[in-house]
């Protein structure tokens, strides 16, 4: 294949899954209670910021970002952490998420705006453990050259908040069923 084709094909692709893009596309609808936005991941801050520009009702919400990715948002609270091995900034912030949603009832929406890196910016380690075990394990795991599903896996193990976890624990409000890919 030409070269050109090639490029022009990745640079429409990457412009498609762009958050401002992709978000607004995928909205969920209003509920009759509150809505939080809670995220995690390299492009939840831009994603956050997509979502805020779009939803024309109240909402409120904290998000996790990597060092350095932050955006400015005025109704979603963007936390930076430090990826690929989780810090206390992370570990403090994915206290908060899990306090943010706890009590919602089925009135409510939660928003859950997850990309790359949000496994390792969400440290919430399991009963027993402590951070300093969830970052030996994260620098374990990434010196092993295993592959970013198979870490994943491992790291569902000694978490509180990853394998779905932090989805029952919104439980019963409604949460965004599609999945929205953004670049990041």
């Amino acid at each position: 294949m030409d070269r050109t084709l090639l490029q022009s094909l990745f640079q429409a692709a990457v412009a498609k899954a762009q958050p401002a893009l992709a978000v607004r596309l995928n909205l969920p609808p209003k509920p009759m209670g509150r809505t939080l936005v809670i995220g995690a991941g390299k492009a939840s801050a831009q994603m956050a910021k997509a979502f805020e520009a779009a939803w024309d009702g109240p909402l409120s919400g904290l998000v996790v970002t990597r060092y350095g990715y932050g955006e400015i948002c005025e109704r979603i609270e963007i936390v930076e952490a430090a990826h690929p091995v989780p810090d206390e900034a992370g570990f403090l912030a994915a206290r908060r998420i899990m306090e943010t949603v706890s009590g919602l009832s089925a009135d409510d929406l939660v928003v859950a705006l997850i990309s790359g890196g949000g496994s390792s910016l969400l440290p919430a380690p399991a009963p027993g453990l402590t951070l300093d075990d969830e970052q030996a394990i994260n620098r374990t795991l990434l010196a092993s050259g295993a592959p970013i599903g198979v870490m994943n896996l491992i790291r569902n193990q000694f978490s509180t908040i990853k394998g779905g976890r932090l989805a029952a624990h919104c439980a019963p409000a409604r949460g965004n069923a599609g999945s929205v890919r953004c670049a990041g």
